[in-house]
């Protein structure tokens, strides 16, 4: 799947609702596996802070459906004048990605329309290789 049409899944799925206080959908992710399916997810921002990340969203409808490796992962944001902007994972998300298959530290990361990285050099210090010094 080229990174366009992955970018386009995410956008399909972006728009803002509104859960009373709560919201959520101003952030959608869209992520394909190894095996070639496709996962889509909006993030919710409850007020309470047990929200989550569209790439959690988009995560646990991948993992119901019995899958753990990412081939790519794109985010989208849709600000208040209705125009689209890339999201880098947050610290959390890179982690959550690294922890349920290690072999996601090779995940494509959607950066812009012509940037991508993976995974491993948006989260660098995945792992301790040494031992760790004393503070």
């Amino acid at each position: 799947m080229r990174n366009h049409d992955l970018i386009e899944k995410a956008k399909a799925v972006t728009y803002p609702r509104n859960l009373g206080e709560n919201t959520a959908g101003g952030v959608g992710a869209a992520l394909i596996t190894d095996k070639g399916n496709i996962y889509v997810g909006v993030c919710m921002d409850i007020s309470s802070g047990i929200g989550f990340c569209a790439e959690h969203s988009a995560i646990a409808a991948m993992i119901t459906a019995g899958e753990t490796r990412i081939e790519k992962v794109v985010a989208v944001w849709l600000n208040d004048q209705g125009e689209f902007f890339f999201l880098a994972p947050c610290g959390r998300c890179r982690e959550f990605m690294w922890q349920i298959n290690h072999d996601n530290i090779r995940t494509e990361v959607i950066l812009d329309t012509d940037k991508v990285l993976p995974l491993g050099d948006l989260l660098p210090y995945h792992d301790w290789a040494q031992p760790l010094t004393k503070a």
